[in-house]
């Protein structure tokens, strides 16, 4: 057995998330299924993080045990070649290996939200970016993005069905930029809860909106009660952007 370490890149929309489904189609699904005819048997493929149904990445990491011994460069256009019919491209293979693990070894995964707020309906980033209609305030969001830097309990982001261990988790990185008429939320951590980018991201629209403060902010922070929660924002417009690994 070979193991290689796949970085990808896939539109998430027309997938009910990364991880295998009993019915609906997964990215994990379908990577497995061209590893299957490239190979001759149905690995498991182990990713790094478990994006959401819509949710994008642009370098997801994954680890898969090949029965046959291939070039790398091989299996990487290999399964590209498997995947023409679907929005899903390996972007790089590399042996690793056999202790690699990709989820396990992994010590920080970067994400972006991209938010546009402009009243026109979206003719080609539908599904890519959240729409909003109404201007925001990126400066009081990044100013309200300042506070849930560093490690916390994040409760109040917690989704109620994260299966995470604890819900103390450490931010290391949390901004808020406008790009033109964008605004791009970066958020980077060794690991996060469920739907926890979501959350926040809804609670600091709010704050660009001007519903809510910076306090408030603080306040539903330390209240450790989901319902302090804003409504969380959509899966269009996140991205899993990075996977980090010791060198």
């Amino acid at each position: 057995m070979t193991r290689y370490k796949l970085t990808i890149e896939y539109d998430g929309g027309p997938y009910f998330g990364w991880q295998r489904q009993k019915v609906e189609p997964s990215i994990q699904q379908a990577i497995e299924e061209a590893c299957e005819k490239l190979d001759g048997k149905l690995p498991r493929i182990f990713g790094a993080g478990r994006t959401d149904s819509g949710v994008h990445a642009l370098g997801q990491v994954a680890h898969v045990d090949l029965i046959k011994d291939i070039r790398a460069d091989k299996v990487r256009d290999g399964l590209n070649y498997h995947l023409a019919d679907h929005p899903i491209t390996i972007l790089d293979a590399q042996l690793v290996s056999g202790e690699f693990h990709a989820r396990f070894d992994a010590i920080s995964r970067t994400y972006l939200f991209k938010v546009i707020d402009r009243r026109p309906k979206l003719a080609l980033d539908k599904g890519r970016v959240w729409r909003l209609p109404v201007k925001l305030d990126a400066d009081m969001m990044h100013h309200a993005a300042g506070i849930l830097l560093g490690e916390h309990d994040f409760t109040t982001f917690r989704d109620k069905r994260c299966q995470s261990k604890s819900p103390i988790k450490t931010l290391d990185e949390l901004a808020v930029t406008r790009v033109e008429d964008e605004i791009h939320i970066h958020a980077k951590a060794r690991s996060f809860l469920h739907r926890q980018i979501r959350s926040i991201t809804g609670t600091l629209v709010e704050v660009g909106m001007g519903k809510l403060t910076a306090q408030d902010v603080a306040n539903a922070l330390v209240s450790c009660d989901r319902t302090m929660c804003s409504p969380v924002a959509p899966p269009d417009g996140l991205y899993l952007m990075a996977v980090g690994y010791e060198k």
